[in-house]
């Protein structure tokens, strides 16, 4: 495949005599949140919270134990009876009461993830703005559900089918999204009738904890608990405590299966949103102008650390040369920089060190391997983790970079002939959480879509989300669904009621 010749993006756009994305009270309490208040702050036992633009420590917040973890569950069982109860109008009512409380803070919330996390402001507007709508979307659910109607389905017997809380719900949320997963799991738990006991990414904790403080006065103590902490820790208490009826993450492949080994001696419920590695397959009829146009964002979005990310091209032999050509040009054009750099920025930086060097060593492997670089392809200059965006072409089927989840700013492009091969090809990776098929031909776009083992496949489009349809995946990715009334279906059980009316 050939392509324009090897490009660098531009260095990265600094903050220059402008104010910092944070005033003097923005950050939140740097302790757990447990029934209703905060701890006090266990001084011996601290994270550090790291810009990942600057590498400065921002906070210091308490390390949870399993102790700690054991007070939160104790809480949230305690709060659970009463919370349960409330009618689904009741719950609704304070749902809403938490979305008003986030759009009264949405410039705050913002400058708090992207400093925590380094995304660009838009990123980060757009997560405050869907963390609201979930809630909004959950609160109107919790008041329609449906199931089987009532009737008789054995003969004088009438069955009534009840929809219960599960009870008490552990969370263990990632670093990518924290503010937006977070809820994502909290708004459906609570509006089924859960309480929870949640542990954010010991990395980029700060908006959970804000959150926390912003709905402390609206949730009844104990319904929400926050225990920040590691995963080998914190979250492997959660997913073994006999007390918890069902943990809940999104997070890493191998999280997933540390945290369902955890779950099985209790035989407790567990719901896992993992990894993804999306194909983006391409036919000879695609507008490829549409489709470098909408990977720019779909590709990059999050700097790319992001699960549902197109990060995989399969294209036509026929139009490789072509798409290649303007996908460049595309990524040729974003903006890397730190938040507070200008609305303009597109891309931000890898969350932390280990990350950084995890991507990095992706690319340097993949070009040992002879996989050549059409754009970007390694660090740019810090201080910060920033990575070049990048594309990488000439990729062999099997090749580790179209196989693993690199989780950055980098698209690899292979070529396919006909569409069996697509699909093979497609499929052929452990994770299956999203794909998209570009095409102008309607039937083939049916056709491909059902053949792609993908929890969501999107035609014409790539990382399009709305609170009514269901997020989750197949095989590695995992199992259980956010959003949409799905979410509300896993965090609940049903039970069957049958009354002998015969006389």
């Amino acid at each position: 495949m050939s392509t324009a010749a090897d490009q660098t993006t531009a260095a990265v756009r600094r903050a220059a005599d402008v104010p910092s994305l944070l005033a003097e009270g923005d950050l939140p309490p740097a302790r757990h949140f447990v029934d209703g208040a905060f701890a006090e702050l266990a001084t011996d036992r601290v994270i550090d919270v790291v810009d990942p633009c600057t590498e400065d420590v921002i906070a210091r917040i308490s390390e949870g134990s399993a102790e700690d973890v054991d007070r939160a569950v104790a809480a949230a069982v305690a709060a659970k009876g009463r919370w349960a109860r409330l009618l689904p109008r009741e719950r609704s009512e304070l749902l809403h009461a938490i979305a008003d409380r986030l759009a009264d803070h949405t410039d705050l919330l913002s400058r708090l993830e992207s400093a925590n996390t380094g995304k660009p402001l838009a990123v980060s507007r757009d997560d405050v703005g869907q963390a609201i709508d979930t809630f909004r979307f959950m609160a109107g659910a919790v008041r329609a559900t449906t199931s089987l109607a009532a009737g008789d389905y054995a003969e004088n017997h009438l069955s009534v089918i009840l929809r219960e809380p599960l009870g008490v719900v552990g969370v263990v949320t990632p670093w990518n999204y924290p503010l937006l997963m977070a809820v994502w799991k909290i708004a459906p738990i609570l509006a089924a009738g859960n309480t929870l006991v949640l542990k954010p990414s010991e990395q980029t904790p700060l908006t959970t904890l804000k959150f926390a403080e912003l709905v402390a006065d609206l949730l009844p103590a104990g319904v929400l608990n926050v225990v920040n902490g590691y995963g080998t820790t914190v979250g492997a208490r959660l997913a073994e405590h006999p007390d918890v009826n069902m943990i809940a993450l999104t997070g890493s492949v191998n999280s997933g299966r540390a945290v369902a080994r955890a779950a099985a001696d209790t035989l407790k419920r567990v719901h896992l949103e993992l990894g993804g590695k999306a194909p983006v397959v391409i036919f000879q009829d695609a507008d490829l102008t549409a489709a470098a146009a909408a990977l720019r964002v779909a590709g990059f979005w999050n700097s790319g650390q992001e699960c549902g990310a197109a990060c995989r091209v399969l294209v036509h032999e026929s139009v490789a040369d072509a798409f290649v050509e303007e996908l460049v040009g595309e990524v040729g054009a974003l903006v890397v920089g730190e938040p507070q750099a200008g609305e303009d920025v597109e891309v931000g930086p890898m969350v932390s060190k280990a990350h950084f060097d995890r991507v990095t060593g992706y690319l340097e492997r993949a070009k040992k391997e002879g996989v050549r670089v059409a754009i970007g392809g390694g660090a740019l200059d810090g201080p910060g983790y920033f990575v070049a965006p990048t594309v990488l072409v000439d990729v062999p089927e099997g090749a580790e970079a179209a196989r693993e989840e690199i989780f950055g700013p980098v698209i690899t492009v292979e070529t396919f002939t006909d569409e069996d091969e697509a699909v093979r090809r497609a499929n052929d990776v452990p994770l299956g959480l999203s794909a998209s098929v570009w095409t102008e031909n309607a039937r083939r776009s049916h056709d491909i879509a059902a053949r792609l083992d993908f929890g969501t496949v999107w035609v014409n489009s790539h990382l399009v989300l709305a609170s009514e349809v269901p997020w989750g995946g197949f095989k590695g990715s995992g199992y259980g669904r956010d959003l949409s009334i799905y979410a509300l279906d896993d965090y609940s059980r049903t039970k069957h009621v049958m009354h002998n009316h015969g006389r």
